[in-house]
């Protein structure tokens, strides 16, 4: 959520928290210190606070004026010198001038505190505002601070700024301090829409990722972006714009640094970059330095500008690094890449030592292309991307090596790279093959904001393919499968899928992912031609080859199947080890899908917990990996389960989060809010809602989505609820305990013969296990026999789901249950809903008493991760911002 006060300002977005922090300090007096890399808005939020000061003293800290003692003094205070009386004015100009004998720091340091009390009751509060403190005169801060030691208690604030640094960390010593570090994913995203509201999200994705969460950078590199660069027809900006401002002052740091730093500083800035055990190999440029160049990098931690770790240098901001490489001369980039290509080969790192050769090889270069090629196979995604890029650019045909760095570069999760590269495909005279290959990729990335023309494209893809390249048609109808059950419609897809079965025995023997797949394409093409037993079959078959699959992308669909037929704990282990592959493969891309198959298949299995916790990984993989439409999904999945419980605030904030770049995710929210209808007793609202999912057109929603809402709206709508001849063959056909107790309980709603009634209502409890779905049903069943006047067994069944609704935290539930047993007599006191669940009071009640987010997930048995999402919903649903708001509110209930 964006401040209101601070909207004029946009690298405040999403820094409320800390504008706060600066405001109490004006309140209560006393001192604070932001401490961020340039760029962080360190500036802006001492601009935001000072708007809500009375008097305001500022004096910036000048790099020109660092050696000056007092000059700091002289210009914060000239404007209240006046202020002093007669005798302490003269004193205190002579001083700083020098003129007094001895040491006059102290003499110095109360007449400022003279100064700053005389101003305060002439004026009102004053508040001395120092940007830059680091670069300030010593002597001026030193006696700054001494003066508010002894302002305690004065409506004096000082409020100061400085480098994240060891020098800006020792000025802010003392005082309190707040870090001032990147913006998350969604405060960066609005902020650049903010700025520039019409880029492309590919584009947007690069300049994030450039940006690293800076938002002075953010806002530099939107502002210069180009109408062509903004929608992606000209290459995006890979540096600061030379008319930056903070490029200007990062340009300026680095010149001051000593010309071995800066020789160093440009080793470890080469892409792809070198290790700390790779810079240890390079010597110092120093004079009558032997040893290594690490030691050349001390000037530059001091300045703040790097952070040396184990994994590398690290530079502050990340950006600085590509101002430094494009800033070289291209002679001495030259030579950097050379000297840690000869460093690295010598090392044995091949793949490394040849990116750096390619770097500065002209083209065209055959050898080192076929090189680069072979070395690619194997490796990481990411660096397999690089490679593949280079030898594009050095081999006389590159269509080949285009279409494989694409592919790494998706996989990698850079769909901002990939994008490019299949653009450049399309513009050569590349083999059909390989262009149909191409399109099929592009296809892939647009399958859900657009099933229709994606579904239409891999359709025609594998026409093309079948003759010729069995694998790339496979490949394509699988994809092509996933479209149509997106889309709502199967277009050609049976048709192509019997080619495909045709064609597979004419083949040699399939490698069983080859199998896999093929049983998986035919049992869609079975599904959607009416054959549902010979798709089951299908499907059964796929269960059973899985084991014998390592590749996270045909396991992903498998999982998926795992859940057409109603085996949905099956399909969640299908789906996690997926993801677990496609983690140690580093094939970021897959790793959100295949968390969202989990966390479909949890769902459906009753596993409420196990699906929130697999949501909340798969959205920030999906974030991670540049897929936002698939983060969307998870947070809207997330808002179901919320609704599920009946937890209003959570469904609504979670609603809001997933801004709905494809109907899945709006049909999703849809649901969500379905259920909070039901659960607050509005059927009618509920029933509209869901059965627009379930009769949704062509190219909107899920066909999983439009099975799994079923129940609920026959629960929205009773004996009114369309036939359900469809939900109950399937549900028949999976033979599942779950999907046969759904089905009876949904009979029973549909039904206007009460002992009929009764009698589905006792099937679905025999087949239910224990949980919510269970205590769902008893609570329908009780509500049932109370309308029937049959009291007696109604609270049976009603205290039973009240009990069950209370375990799971799901309150208003419980208070429904409570509410129907009073109804049916029994002597139950009235309930309200608490605004906290059972497990956030819990962990309310330990952060109050001090605990820390890990010390809390080590006394509950959970994950740190799992007790900071519990804790931003404490804060959204009693209205407090921070851990001492907190512990003031319970003390005070």
């Amino acid at each position: 959520m964006v401040d209101a006060r601070v909207v004029q300002e946009p690298v405040l977005f999403g820094r409320s928290e800390l504008v706060d922090s600066g405001s109490a300090v004006l309140l209560r007096g006393g001192g604070l210190v932001y401490l961020g890399s340039p760029g962080m808005g360190r500036s802006s939020l001492l601009r935001a606070v000072a708007g809500h000061a009375g008097t305001v003293l500022a004096a910036p800290g000048l790099a020109d004026e660092s050696e000056m003692s007092y000059a700091g003094l002289q210009r914060l205070f000239e404007p209240v010198l006046g202020d002093l009386p007669v005798g302490r004015h003269a004193g205190f100009l002579r001083a700083m001038a020098g003129r007094a004998p001895g040491d006059c720091r102290l003499q110095i340091g109360m007449s400022v505190a003279v100064l700053l009390r005389a101003a305060a009751a002439r004026r009102g509060p004053v508040l001395c505002l120092i940007d830059d403190a680091d670069l300030l005169d010593f002597p001026s801060w030193q006696l700054i601070k001494l003066a508010m030691r002894r302002l305690a208690g004065t409506p004096v604030t000082l409020l100061a700024s400085a480098v994240d640094s060891p020098i800006g960390r020792e000025v802010a010593s003392g005082l309190m301090v707040r870090p001032v570090g990147p913006l998350d994913d969604r405060a960066a995203h609005a902020l650049l829409r903010h700025v520039v509201p019409d880029v492309a999200e590919e584009v947007a994705t690069g300049i994030l990722e450039l940006a690293a969460g800076n938002p002075g950078v953010l806002v530099e590199l939107g502002e210069a972006l180009t109408p062509e660069q903004r929608r992606g027809y000209a290459p995006p900006p890979t540096s600061l714009p030379s008319s930056s401002a903070l490029g200007h002052r990062l340009r300026s740091a680095v010149a001051a640094l000593p010309p071995a730093t800066q020789a160093m500083l440009l080793l470890a800035a080469a892409p792809p970059q070198a290790g700390i055990a790779d810079l240890a190999c390079a010597p110092s440029t120093r004079p009558g330095r032997e040893t290594d160049g690490l030691a050349d990098l001390e000037p530059a931690e001091r300045a703040g500008l790097v952070e040396v770790l184990e994994a590398g240098v690290v530079f502050r901001p990340p950006v600085l690094r590509t101002v430094i490489y494009q800033d070289a001369p291209i002679g001495r980039r030259r030579q950097a890449h050379l000297m840690l290509a000869r460093i690295l080969a010598a090392r044995g790192r091949r793949l490394p030592a040849l990116l750096h050769r390619a770097a500065v090889a002209a083209a065209p270069d055959d050898d080192l292309a076929r090189e680069l090629s072979e070395v690619a196979v194997g490796a990481a995604p990411a660096e397999a991307a690089l490679a593949l890029r280079y030898a594009a650019e050095l081999a006389a045909d590159p269509a080949v090596p285009l279409l494989g760095a694409a592919r790494s570069a998706w996989a990698a999760g850079r769909p901002q790279d990939a994008v490019p590269l299949l653009r450049r495909i399309a513009r050569t005279s590349a083999p059909a093959g390989v262009r149909a290959r191409a399109r099929s990729l592009v296809a892939e990335l647009s399958l859900r904001g657009a099933p229709l023309s994606a579904r239409d494209t891999l359709l025609d893809v594998a026409a093309e393919l079948l003759p010729t390249d069995f694998p790339g048609a496979l490949d394509a109808l699988l994809l092509a499968g996933e479209a149509c059950g997106r889309a709502g419609d199967p277009g050609r897809f049976t048709a192509l899928a019997r080619q495909a079965e045709a064609r597979a025995g004419a083949q040699a023997e399939l490698e069983v992912g080859g199998e896999l797949a093929l049983q998986q394409v035919a049992g869609l093409a079975d599904l959607m031609s009416g054959a549902d037993d010979e798709a089951f079959a299908h499907f059964r078959a796929v269960l059973h080859l899985a084991p014998g699959v390592d590749d996270p992308k045909l396991l992903i669909p498998a999982a998926m199947a795992g859940v057409l037929i109603g085996q949905d704990r099956r399909g969640a282990e299908i789906a996690t080890r997926a993801a677990a592959l496609a983690r140690a493969a580093g094939v970021h891309a897959l790793v959100p899908a295949a968390l969202e198959a989990a966390a479909y298949a949890q769902l459906a299995a009753g596993n409420y917990a196990a699906a929130a916790d697999t949501a909340l990984d798969g959205a920030a993989a999906a974030r991670r990996a540049a897929r936002l439409d698939l983060a969307d999904t998870h947070v809207a999945l997330l808002a179901v389960l919320a609704a599920l419980v009946g937890d209003r605030p959570t469904t609504e904030r979670r609603a809001a989060d997933a801004t709905a770049r494809h109907d899945e995710a709006r049909d999703l929210t849809d649901w969500a809010y379905a259920l909070l209808d039901l659960v607050e007793g509005r059927p009618a609202d509920a029933a509209t809602r869901l059965a627009a999912i379930v009769a949704a057109p062509p190219g909107r929603g899920s066909a999983v989505l439009r099975v799994a809402v079923i129940p609920h709206l026959v629960e929205a709508a009773g004996t009114a609820a369309p036939p359900l001849q469809a939900f109950d063959a399937w549900a028949g056909r999976t033979g599942e305990p779950s999907w046969l107790a759904l089905r009876a309980r949904c009979r029973a709603l549909r039904t206007t013969d009460g002992d009929a009634a009764d009698d589905h209502f006792r099937e679905a409890l025999r087949r239910h296990h224990h949980g919510f779905a269970r205590a769902h049903t008893e609570l329908l069943y009780g509500s049932h026999l109370r309308r029937r006047r049959r009291h007696l067994e109604a609270r049976d069944h009603l205290r039973q789901a009240a009990e069950t609704f209370h375990r799971l935290d799901a309150a208003p539930w419980a208070v429904q249950a409570t509410r129907e047993l009073r109804a049916a007599g029994d002597r139950v006191p009235a309930m309200t809903a608490s605004p906290l669940t059972a497990q956030q009071e819990r962990i309310a009640g330990l952060v109050a008493d001090g605990a820390t987010n890990r010390e809390v997930a080590q006394q509950l048995h959970l994950s740190p991760r799992t007790v900071d999402h519990h804790l931003r919903n404490v804060f959204a649903r009693l209205g407090v911002r921070s851990r001492t708001e907190l512990a003031r509110l319970l003390a005070a209930g």
